[in-house]
Order: structure tokens, then sequence, then C-alpha cells
């Protein structure tokens, strides 16, 4: 097996941060050597195969993004990023291990739409993968296969409060199903949004003709967000049932789930890049001699961006900083401009929904500390300590300790990180800064005061400089415990 040593490094965890190496054999971490250890010095760099030079540099636990979908089939295409091509793109970022979910769909088995998962991602991935399971149609057949989901590595499902058509679940199926999460442990994760009342707004602004991207977000106002996190929250309490809330967006929504942690709950939530940096209003203002006010279907996702007159923004960082909220995750669900966020020309409502974020999450998240909104061991802890703890891998991942997966990231505070897609004369793509499978980019022109330089996969260096050198197939099937949190 390889032999690893990371020297000169300041190593950062969720609890703070000190000079130290770190010593790799194979896939594990071996020890962790502080200043004056007797292991430390030339002889022990002589003896191990590399050592990677992190001098000036933060040594810090891989990424964990537990909310992506690679190869979602959504609005009559799919997620236009494969197994291969996003988890390439999370190396590029820091992120070496995403859970993804595996799609139920109303009439279909369960255990069919995680076979299909698996299937999709077995011998594509460039990192470490898991899997949620979507729940599109709760009935007794899915509610016997979910309490059969932990023997397949498998704590965790998302329901649905919108969509309806698709994937949506009504007050009686969230009920049921989260009796079934409280008897097993399972972690109940939510899309929080009032699916019916929205499709109402929508129906009549496009008849008032208001059908420009930025009317998607006015359709899917913070009302329809606020009210079912508190529904989701009290159907969450007269069952018992421990509840995660996805992408959350709107500072009223924060408040419904401190008001339930605050009053004992199991209640959880994150947000996202996108309701940390866009708003709303830059969405209206988006607009391209190529598209027109049309530009603005790149930020379209649901939950939709939020206005910063009204300060959504401030509050996300706000709940991050209390913990109010615990996590910071992407939602990737990346779609190209041609072809596929141009089904919705003349109807926001045809727009596939989503934003590709997968392989800048660990740098925008880095702006924040740059900023002063978050500190370097808070950076550590949403990004990666925390997801790897909720999600049933604490042990695995999300920090630097002897035993666990040599996941890890070499970052220089001194680098610099350019995101876009940089454009000719004539506003024609010349090229793109990402490695995500997109015609565009929706963070155009943000820079970033730092840079990933080294990523090593489970004691492999996948990413070096801004060279990729892993390969598909590198990343395994992780099979996750019950969350710390409520185990």
């Amino acid at each position: 097996m390889t032999t690893t040593l990371i020297s000169g490094g300041t190593v950062v965890g969720a609890t703070g941060r000190g000079a130290a190496d770190v010593l790799v054999d194979g896939e594990r971490i071996v020890a962790v050597l502080e200043p004056g250890s007797e292991l430390l010095g030339a002889e022990l760099a002589r003896s191990v195969d590399r050592v990677i030079d992190a001098s000036g540099k933060y040594v810090i636990p891989g990424g964990i993004d537990a909310h992506t979908h690679m190869q979602l089939p959504f609005g009559g295409t799919e997620a236009s990023d494969t197994f291969e091509t996003g988890t390439r793109a999370a190396a590029h970022g820091g992120t070496t291990t995403i859970i993804d979910f595996a799609v139920q769909r109303y009439g279909e088995r369960v255990e069919d739409g995680l076979a299909a998962w698996h299937e999709k991602a077995a011998g594509e991935c460039a990192v470490d993968y898991g899997f949620h399971q979507i729940i599109g149609g709760v009935d007794e057949a899915s509610l016997q296969a979910m309490r059969k989901l932990p023997d397949e590595g498998i704590t965790s499902f998302k329901l649905f409060m919108a969509y309806p058509g698709v994937f949506y679940s009504d007050d009686a199926q969230v009920l049921r199903a989260m009796q079934v999460s409280r008897e097993t442990g399972m972690l109940t994760m939510m899309h929080a949004e009032n699916g019916p009342a929205i499709d109402v707004l929508a129906e009549q602004l496009v008849e008032q003709r208001k059908t420009d991207p930025y009317f998607h977000g006015i359709a899917r106002a913070w009302e329809m967000e606020e009210e079912a996190t508190h529904r989701a929250i009290m159907l969450a309490k007269l069952t018992g049932a421990p509840l995660y809330v996805v992408h959350v967006s709107a500072k009223q929504a924060v408040e419904q789930l401190a008001w339930a942690r605050d009053h004992g709950q199991h209640v959880f939530g994150e947000t996202c890049p996108q309701y940390l940096y866009l708003s709303l209003e830059e969405q209206l203002g988006a607009s391209s001699e190529q598209w027109g006010a049309f530009e603005g279907a790149k930020w379209v996702c649901s939950t939709p961006l939020r206005s910063r007159e009204e300060r959504h923004q401030d509050a996300m960082w706000q709940a991050l900083r209390t913990n109010d909220l615990q996590m910071v995750s992407t939602d990737h669900c990346p779609f190209c401009m041609k072809d596929q966020k141009e089904l919705g020309l003349g109807d926001f409502r045809k727009i596939p929904n989503g934003i590709g974020s997968v392989e800048h999450r660990m740098d925008l998240m880095y702006q924040g500390v740059v900023t002063g909104e978050l500190t370097l061991e808070r950076w550590v802890e949403l990004t990666s300590t925390t997801p790897a703890r909720m999600f049933g891998l604490a042990g695995r991942k999300g920090a630097i300790q002897p035993g666990a997966d040599a996941d890890l990231v070499v970052y220089d505070p001194n680098g610099r990180t350019t995101i876009g897609m940089p454009v000719d004369a004539q506003g024609n793509p010349t090229g793109r800064t990402h490695h995500m499978n997109m015609d565009h980019s929706a963070w155009e022109g943000f820079e970033v005061d730092g840079h990933v330089d080294v990523v090593l996969s489970r004691g492999k260096v996948v990413v070096e400089g801004d060279e990729y050198l892993g390969r598909k197939g590198d990343g395994r099937y992780l099979k996750r415990g019950l969350s710390s949190y409520v185990s």
C-alpha cells in the first residue's frame, strides 16, 4: 500500500486548528502528528512513498455534499451531469463524498428505483457516494419497502410537499411515512413548499402573461415555504419522527426550525450556496443578447432565490452561525440552457428546476470565512463534519483522525479561484472554468480568495493543482448507518 505524509500544514477540524502532519497508509489516516512528536522529522519523510508539502496551507477533511441529483429525470429532460462528470467536478472542488437520491415515482416500486440508481452509479463515480431514497408514491407497498432500506445502507428518505402529479405527498401520506421514520430511526427529509397553492399562483401569473423566469420565484412565495415547514414540523412532532428540511431559503422557515429545536424536537435544516449569495432581484435584472430576460432561467431552482431587500441571505448566514441551520449542501441539479432550460421559453413553469454547484460549494463557503461570516472551524463543520454525523458516516468521513478514510484536501488560502464561462466579443462561450457538464455557470464572475490544491480520496491523489489524476470507478458505494444526532 502507498504511504503519504502531508507535512507542514495547519490541520483544521470542527473544534479547532493547529500545526500537524497527517500520515496516510493505503486508504486510511494512521496518525496526526503534532510538532514535537517522536515520529516527525526527516527519517519519517524518507520512509514514506510520497510527501505533500502543505506549508502555509490548510489541511481539511474532504467535503461531503449530502444533496445532489445526478442524471435526475425532471421536466421532460434529465440533469446534465452523469455520475462520472458530476463526481469528477466534485473532486476538483474538494468534495470527496456525495449522497445522491434514488427515485421512486408514482406507480413504481421502491426497490426498482433504487436498483436503477445503483446501475447508473456503479463503476462511474470519481469519489465515494451513497443514496437517500425519494418516496414519490406513499402506499402500503412503499411503506413496507422503506422498512428494508437500512439493510441497504440507506437511512434517510425524502418526501415532497411540492410538485403535485410528480412527487407530491399529501398530509396523510407524510404522516404514514413519518411513522415508519419513527419506527426505524430513519431520517425524514422534506421538500417543504405548499405545492398545490404554488400551482394556482403560477397558473394565475401565466394567465396574466407574466411568464419570465423571475416569476418562478414570485409564484413560490416565502409564505409557501414557511407554511409547509411548519406543517412538516407539526407532523414530525405528532409522530415523533426526526425531520431534516432541505434547501431552506426563507428566513421565516428558519424561524420555524429554530422554534422546533428550542422546544426539543429532532429537527434539522440545510441551506445551499445560492441562498447565501444570489437573489431574486439579480434574477430579475439578468439579461443577455442571446437570451434577453430569459437569462434568469440560469437561477431557476426550488425553493427559489429570495429577495435581498428582505434580507433572507443575511438570515441564512446568521442561522449557520447560530446552528439554527446545520449544513450547507448544493441541491446540485444541473441543466444546460440550450435544449433544457429553454424548454421554459414563454412559460416559467416548464423550466427545469436546478443549479449546478457541486464543484463550487467548498470555495464559496470558504469565501464566507474570508468575509467574516464563518470561522475556519465552522466552515469544516458545515461542509464535512456535520454531514458525516447527520447521515451515518461518522468515524469514516468528515474528520482527520486515525482510522478514518484518507479523504483530505490541501487548501491554499493565498490562492485564487475564478468561476465563470469566458465569452468572446459576440457573447459566445470560449471555454469554461468549471468541470460540470453545463453550457453556462450560475456563478459567472465570482472570485474566491482561496484555492483547492490537492485532493485525496481514500488515500489516492485525485486532483493536484488543476489536474485530474483519478478515474471513474475510484468511488465506492457507502452503506450508511443511522444519524448520529437521532440514534
